[in-house]
């Protein structure tokens, strides 16, 4: 049994529908991908799975469990957590400080250990642990970012557009540490506009346009798809 289950999800924005009946699932230690030009309702999709929106129709399933009206902090809980676009790191307060509101859920005795387990993922977030977190590059928000989403201890993770607007380099960096924490058995629905990065470390793939899924394969089906390469690989 795939450990996320979405079925025939529908999701508006008052009359307009942004998502139109997708469904897709997701294997325990597995990396799916979402790509798609903006608008195409990726975004809308991990939120609704995440839920911070409520669908109009279809479901979804994590763990064996249905998440109809399931709050998100309990969602969090049951160790599903998520990257947001943007980010949406607290300014004000410092690297640690951000990292410890990952684990507001926790009461075990490892959440120090969990920390430290960051900084070794992410060596410059405890070099500048007292920072605070306004002051960092979009790189390095980043990191911290996927780093208090993995202070739950989640068996899966979904990151939203975690490449975006930043270097080569740091984008290498980013992809690479997605491939480790899947080494590790952490399963990850990856959405990201850097296609061929994402198709490259996906096991499975799927394209949505206009909040419809209109082509699904392996990462390596897709990397080698001529409409796929045509349309997100920039290959004429």
């Amino acid at each position: 049994m795939a450990l996320l289950e979405v079925e025939g999800l529908h999701v508006a924005y008052g009359k307009v529908e942004a998502v139109k009946g997708i469904s897709l699932s997701v294997g325990a230690g597995q990396v799916v991908t979402l790509i798609g030009a903006n608008g195409a309702g990726k975004t809308t999709t991990l939120r609704t799975i995440s839920g911070l929106l409520g669908p109009s129709a279809g479901t979804v399933g994590f763990d064996g469990r249905p998440l109809a009206g399931v709050p998100a902090h309990e969602i969090v809980a049951m160790g599903l957590s998520h990257a947001p676009e943007g980010r949406r790191i607290f300014p004000r307060m410092t690297i640690e400080e951000n990292l410890l509101l990952g684990a507001f859920l926790r009461r075990d005795a490892g959440v120090a250990a969990d920390v430290k387990r960051v900084y070794d993922l992410f060596p410059v977030l405890g070099e500048r642990r007292s920072q605070a977190a306004g002051t960092l590059s979009g790189g390095e928000q980043q990191m911290l970012a996927m780093g208090r989403a993995l202070m739950c201890r989640p068996k899966m993770i979904m990151l939203d557009e975690p490449s975006m607007g930043l270097s080569p380099i740091v984008t290498q960096l980013i992809m690479s540490t997605i491939a480790d924490l899947r080494s590790e058995g952490i399963t990850i629905l990856l959405v990201e506009q850097n296609a061929q990065a994402a198709l490259t470390l996906a096991d499975h793939g799927h394209v949505m346009e206009t909040g419809r899924i209109t082509l699904s394969g392996t990462g390596p089906d897709l990397l080698t798809n001529e409409a796929v390469r045509k349309a997100y690989l920039g290959e004429d």
